[in-house]
């Protein structure tokens, strides 16, 4: 249940409202938001992981990237890879 929140709202917005949003999301984990979360909304606002990847890579430089990944250790850096790379 949680994983769906706000699903049938996010299908209503077009690519840029998404984007946004997602932007929000990115300002949120350099303030805090833990990363795991980061990835959880912004695959359910893109609509799917690989939209989500597009969303990130976007808004996300190289640079700080490669530095999220490298600070993360076993899984989630596994998980961060696949998503920033």
């Amino acid at each position: 249940m949680i994983e769906n929140i706000g699903g049938d709202l996010y299908k209503s917005w077009n690519d840029d409202q998404r984007h946004a949003e997602i932007g929000k999301l990115v300002d949120g984990y350099r303030s805090g938001l833990p990363f795991k979360i980061l990835l959880q909304m912004a695959t359910a606002i893109a609509g799917s992981p690989e939209d989500a990847r597009e969303h990130l890579s976007s808004l996300i430089t190289a640079e700080e990237r490669h530095l999220i990944v490298s600070r993360l250790k076993g899984e989630e850096q596994t998980t961060a890879a696949a998503f920033l790379m």
